[in-house]
């Protein structure tokens, strides 16, 4: 049997880091990274391209752009493609990728570690064997692999910073597990709508505000003279913000009147939120916000960068946030 065909992309974080006078710092390439996975070579075909060497930190909307355009433009070579990057933004960068490759109908994997791949003690060499199996077992659609568990791209959050554990899949079930008999895949593949499309236009200008007792109303104002077109609000419980002595409700409304896109997700990392269910919900509704419901943090903040730069209307804003794109909200 052939073996598979598989393109590593390198982008720097903890997985290629050593140590230097300032810190850990990503120096290593990609074959530096796979002489320390040797297993792979002798049952992957295996092509490398280091297309940046970054702390995840400093990853942005150029760096997600170069990141599609890349597995855009070498995907069809290849039976799938793994990407290393910093567990940072991780989160973010997956939800992104998920959005800007559509109809992507092969694996795309991104993984990294929490401890630097020359360590002896690293999980590095777990995490890309993990990848590779998910390439080799046809997972397809963009996802995490990290402590022998398939996350899809778009339900992943960062939940610890030193645990090996430091991945979640947050209101949706694994991809797939890796278990003493391999690797147990979860999903079944759909058939894509069309042929895969480059859709990497966004907008950067999307503010994340996390809401506490006692907000001041006039960071709404605040919001809109610095030209931001849309906000992601993490609201209290199952969406909630006060209108009591400081209303944030008509400082909110005066926003969305003059076209400005507000999504309202939740606090809480897990389940749904349910603006119809109280009173404060109901009048957050009333002002003209789009209902996050069960998405993760990063994949809302994602999905509206990504949606602003397809449209600036409004209507199709929310029409774009009320489509599961792939598997990012149960509606």
């Amino acid at each position: 049997m052939a073996k598979k065909k598989i393109l590593l992309i390198t982008t720097g974080g903890t997985i290629a880091s050593q140590h230097s006078e300032t810190g850990l710092v990503p120096q290593m390439n990609s074959n530096q990274l796979l002489s320390y996975a040797e297993g792979l070579t002798a049952h992957y075909d295996i092509d490398v391209e280091d297309l940046m060497s970054l702390d995840s930190s400093n990853i942005q909307a150029e760096e997600w752009q170069l990141m599609a355009r890349a597995v855009y433009e070498k995907i069809g070579d290849y039976d799938g493609i793994i990407i290393t990057h910093g567990t940072d933004t991780m989160a973010y960068s997956a939800s992104m990728l998920t959005y800007m490759l559509k109809n992507l109908n092969k694996p795309v994997v991104i993984t990294g570690s929490q401890v630097p791949i020359e360590n002896l003690l690293s999980d590095a060499r777990d995490n890309l064997y993990t990848a590779f199996a998910a390439v080799d077992s046809g997972i397809n659609g963009v996802s995490i692999a990290f402590n022998r568990k398939i996350i899809r791209g778009c339900r992943a959050v960062k939940v610890r910073t030193m645990g090996f554990e430091a991945f979640e899949s947050v209101n949706a079930k694994l991809n797939g597990e890796v278990y003493g008999d391999g690797l147990r895949k979860y999903v079944r593949d759909k058939e894509p709508a069309g042929p895969l499309e480059l859709k990497d236009q966004l907008s950067t200008d999307v503010f994340l505000l996390k809401i506490i007792p006692s907000t001041k109303p006039e960071i709404f104002e605040m919001l809109r003279n610095m030209h931001y077109k849309g906000i992601v609000i993490e609201a209290f419980g199952m969406g909630g913000m006060h209108f009591v002595r400081r209303n944030l409700l008509d400082a909110l409304e005066k926003l969305t009147k003059e076209g400005m896109s507000v999504v309202v997700c939740s606090q809480c990392l897990y389940d749904a939120s349910d603006l119809s269910f109280y009173e404060v919900g109901t009048k957050l509704l009333d002002c003209g916000v789009i209902s996050g419901r069960d998405m993760t943090t990063e994949a809302a903040v994602t999905k509206l960068m990504w949606a602003l730069g397809q449209t600036e209307d409004p209507n199709e804003v929310r029409r774009i946030f009320n489509t599961d794109m792939a598997g990012e909200v149960h509606l």
